[in-house]
């Protein structure tokens, strides 16, 4: 599961190359007019890969750049209209280098470096079930009005969220989608919030609304029911609570089914739309999008995946969507000059590169408008695995940490949720750090309905409280090394941007 949020992130001080224009053609060197292509080979020898073609977002152009995929040795998936985004799959190798020639087309590219299988998240660790015996003991320490298993969530006290659910447990008029690998809906902490009209499966680009279709396929894709229980698992005297137990919460499948879960540009972007298109309120993105950790705009398919996801979530906020993304569990200082990326391309043969994160983004956290999340433990204190930067960070949550201990039943470090088939389960990273800011954006989002995403994202930050950078060097794992170093002011600094969300005063 390297791409469930055990990934990094960057952050919303995007450099000029990802400001907004009308068109959303971006990016440098975007071609708007070219020679028709060359004709298509007679035969296609190559892998059959998937890419995304981005052109203008009218019809006519749209028709026109079809017929040149199909020129080019492509066959179109599904084509975005409403944003100028194309899928389409080719077997062709030059297929690339043939429509990116192609007239009307803005940038193209390849989302993958393998093959086409029959049809990335962060968190740092595998999850650790709790057993029905463990979970018994748990129950046997739960106060009056608490959720069985809520005396392990000290995640949930250290935001307020168990005192702010009296207060305010979130409205049904609000939806927080989680993009993931998968939302188990008949689990019981989750089938009362959840919302099927607004859950999909966006595996290989194109929405499948079939009933069921958003559950994991199996037991190990638990990633997304964890996040899922995290926001609005119902406070129902079963299990355990999420932050707003009163929201809907809605499954976008886009990872791949089989072990590897990747989580493709094609994907990604149809979750994006769906979730703009069905009225979803704030999306949940504990990933990130493969097969590369960084897209460098230097780079002709990185620069189509950057394109493409960004007019997608652009949509999503264009249309009242707040999106919510991890910033990784690299421990990087994502405001540096250089990192190391030894992990891309994740689909077939990776090697190591040196990369500057101005200029090589993380997709979809360092797209502009998106709120980028860093991870705390039970102590306050920055998670040892999480991502940071200056300027980058927009604000932190509990995520979990093996080594700040909690005072709990099961002096668990990580965050307590659900998981499939009726369990429940600990796990640790940016991605469980995410849906609790989702889970307060969700509040903040009952109390002031018409608040746009950019609003939001303010209320977010101003609700936040921050403990300021430590005042000894950090050292995360108790080793003796400094393992980072937090620069900025007690408002804002890179280790948890604006602060740490704070349910109870985002009700209040």
């Amino acid at each position: 599961m390297a791409h469930l949020r055990s990934r990094r992130r960057l952050a919303l001080a995007v450099p000029v190359v990802l400001s907004l224009t009308a068109s959303l053609g971006f990016l440098p060197g975007v071609a708007s007019a070219a020679p028709a292509p060359a004709p298509a080979a007679t035969t296609a020898d190559g892998p059959n890969l998937s890419y995304v073609v981005n052109t203008r977002a009218d019809h006519r152009t749209i028709a026109s750049v079809k017929q040149a995929i199909t020129a080019a040795g492509g066959s179109v998936v599904i084509a975005y209209e409403q944003i100028g985004v194309i899928v389409v799959h080719s077997a062709d190798p030059d297929f690339g280098q043939r429509i990116r020639a192609a007239r009307g087309v803005q940038s193209a590219g390849a989302t993958r470096t393998s093959a086409l299988t029959p049809a990335g998240t962060t968190d740092e660790g595998a999850a650790q079930v709790l057993s029905a015996a463990e979970a018994a003991k748990v129950a046997k320490t739960a106060a009056p009005g608490e959720e069985p298993l809520e005396a392990d969530q000290w995640d949930l006290r250290a935001i307020g969220a168990d005192k702010a659910a009296a207060v305010n447990p979130g409205s049904k008029k609000v939806t927080v989608a989680v993009i993931d690998v998968g939302v188990d809906d008949t689990h019981p902490d989750i089938a009362p919030n959840f919302s099927a009209s607004q859950s999909a499966n966006c595996v290989g680009g194109k929405p499948d609304t079939t009933y069921g279709s958003w559950r994991p396929v199996d037991a190990d894709h638990y990633h997304g029911t964890h996040v899922a229980g995290e926001i609005a698992a119902a406070r129902n005297g079963v299990g355990v609570a999420g932050v707003a137990p009163g929201v809907k919460v809605s499954g976008i499948t886009v990872a791949q089914p089989d072990s590897t879960q990747l989580f493709y540009p094609e994907s990604v972007v149809c979750a994006f739309v769906f979730a703009a298109d069905h009225g979803v309120e704030i999306t949940n993105n504990s990933y990130y999008v493969d097969p590369w950790l960084y897209n460098c705009v230097d780079d002709p398919d990185q620069k189509a995946i950057v394109d493409a996801v960004n007019r997608a979530q652009l949509y999503a906020q264009h249309k009242g969507t707040l999106n919510v993304a991890a910033a990784g569990n690299s421990n990087d200082d994502l405001d540096s000059d250089a990192l190391t990326d030894a992990s891309s391309p994740d689909d077939s043969t990776p090697t190591t590169r040196t990369v500057d994160p101005h200029k090589c983004y993380d997709i979809p956290t360092q797209l502009p408008g998106v709120v980028t999340v860093a991870s705390t433990g039970v102590k306050g204190a920055k998670s040892y695995f999480s991502s940071y930067g200056e300027g980058v960070i927009d604000v932190a949550a509990p995520g979990g940490d093996r080594y700040q201990i909690p005072d709990t039943p099961s002096q668990n470090g990580r965050i307590l949720s659900t998981l499939p088939n009726n369990t429940y389960g600990y796990l640790q990273g940016t991605s469980m750090a995410t849906p609790h800011v989702a889970g307060v954006a969700a509040l903040l989002k009952s109390k002031y309905p018409w608040a746009t995403p950019a609003q939001l994202q303010l209320l977010l930050k101003a609700q936040a409280e921050n403990p300021g950078c430590p005042a000894e060097p950090y050292d995360g794992n108790g080793d003796g090394v400094v393992d980072a170093t937090c620069v900025g002011g007690k408002h804002v600094n890179g280790f948890y941007g604006f602060g740490i969300v704070n349910a109870l005063r985002a009700v209040k």
